[in-house]
């Protein structure tokens, strides 16, 4: 398959509310295997069709990533439906926002809607990391990035840092 090019923050893309996806055809599957293939190239646990300059509702995530193993699963027009408790994630990353490690707030446990790779309705209980990467991705889908989660100062920091890095390249 393919690997795709990660939209990096200060793109404004990233900010954009995606669509909800109407159809699941052969050009979806693709799109879900070229976004895994991605997700793996870079060590991700988790990737949004908007990361990668698709904004449609479509996440993958694989929470067992970092172990080695790869057996990612796609949600499609995913929302939360239920939460519950709070955790700190510690030290949470973005393939989007590159350097950037933050302590964010995140609801314990989460259930999740969605329509899988196939189009059938599932729901996802989750907790833990895969709460975790499951809130991460879907606020992709809103628009809503790590940056909006921290303080005013770590987000001035951190968007003078993306711009010198933009204006290297």
């Amino acid at each position: 398959m393919a690997k795709l090019d990660i939209v990096t923050y200060p793109n404004r893309l990233l900010s954009n509310k995606s669509e909800p996806l109407l159809n699941i055809d052969a050009d979806t599957h693709k799109l879900i295997q070229d976004m895994a293939d991605t997700m793996y190239s870079f060590s991700g646990v988790g990737l949004a069709a908007i990361q990668v300059g698709i904004p449609k509702n479509i996440i993958i995530y694989d929470r067992l990533a970092q172990d080695n193993k790869k057996n990612f699963q796609a949600l499609i027009n995913p929302e939360i439906v239920e939460c519950h408790g709070v955790q700190i994630s510690e030290k949470e990353g973005c393939l989007s926002l590159p350097e950037l490690l933050a302590d964010i707030k995140r609801f314990k446990t989460i259930s999740v809607k969605g329509l899988n790779s196939e189009g059938k309705p599932v729901t996802i209980d989750a907790e833990g990391l895969l709460a975790v990467i499951l809130q991460h991705e879907i606020e992709h889908l809103n628009g809503i990035l790590l940056t909006d989660k921290i303080s005013a100062l770590k987000r001035n920091i951190y968007k003078r840092k993306a711009l010198k890095n933009l204006k290297k390249e």
